[in-house]
């Protein structure tokens, strides 16, 4: 996996937040759903399509596709607000991250917090990492 082409690491772009941030992700009427918790505010793939189009149809989870693709930009493009870090690293996140999430009844749904996606960049981009704080 590739640096990020500026000189940001992630450890400079990772929000400050007062609270653990977590993205929890279940179906409704047969629609992926993915929310970032606390707030429910939903995550929508508007804001990653306009940088790449793996599926206008939405984000999906679970397996190494286009709509797993779009779910890891969007994830990394909310957690840290950075274009060039959640493009160079996006792949990698789908592929380490993404396609092992998984809930298959409506009743089911995955959640990921920040600690996992900061272990999971830890790992993936060999990258410090800024802590996070509980």
């Amino acid at each position: 996996m590739s640096k990020p082409s500026d000189t940001h690491s992630h450890e400079q772009t990772h929000p400050a937040n007062d609270c653990e941030i977590a993205y929890v992700g279940y179906r409704q009427s047969g629609r992926a759903i993915v929310e970032k918790r606390p707030g429910q505010e939903r995550l929508t793939p508007e804001r990653s399509l306009a940088l790449v189009n793996h599926s206008p149809s939405g984000f999906e989870w679970g397996y190494g596709g286009s709509g797993p693709a779009q779910l890891a930009l969007a994830l990394l493009l909310d957690y840290t607000d950075d274009e060039a870090f959640a493009l160079d690293h996006y792949q990698a996140f789908k592929t380490e991250v993404v396609s092992q999430l998984g809930c298959a009844g409506s009743d089911e749904y995955w959640r990921l917090t920040s600690s996992e996606i900061d272990a999971a960049l830890r790992e993936t981009t060999g990258e410090p990492v800024a802590p996070t704080i509980n």
